[in-house]
């Protein structure tokens, strides 16, 4: 199933831009906004700022990204040496004819 790419308009140090995201980025967004109790143009303005490289989709997507998973990180149980435990992957297997 594929999200839907939504575009909605910013206004960043006085000029309108457009940013393109997937639905789930922008309720991300939303919810950090929320959390922080920001409204959604100043954390735009603020993850601009804070960009390095890239375009500003790709560095909201980053910005969501590591926010859940910085949340997910601390909400974790620690692993015995206090570290969480590593992901165990399935074993890739070759295919059968």
């Amino acid at each position: 199933m594929k999200s839907a790419i939504i575009k909605r308009s910013v206004v960043l140090d006085g000029h309108k831009t457009s940013v393109s995201l997937e639905n789930e980025f922008w309720e991300g967004l939303r919810e950090i906004a929320d959390q922080q109790q920001a409204n959604l143009s100043s954390l735009v303005r603020q993850i601009d700022r804070d960009r390095s490289t890239g375009n500003l989709s790709s560095a909201i997507r980053v910005f969501v990204y590591k926010h859940f998973r910085r949340d997910s990180a601390a909400a974790a149980p620690p692993s015995i040496s206090g570290n969480r435990a590593p992901v165990a992957w399935p074993a890739q297997s070759a295919p059968t004819l």
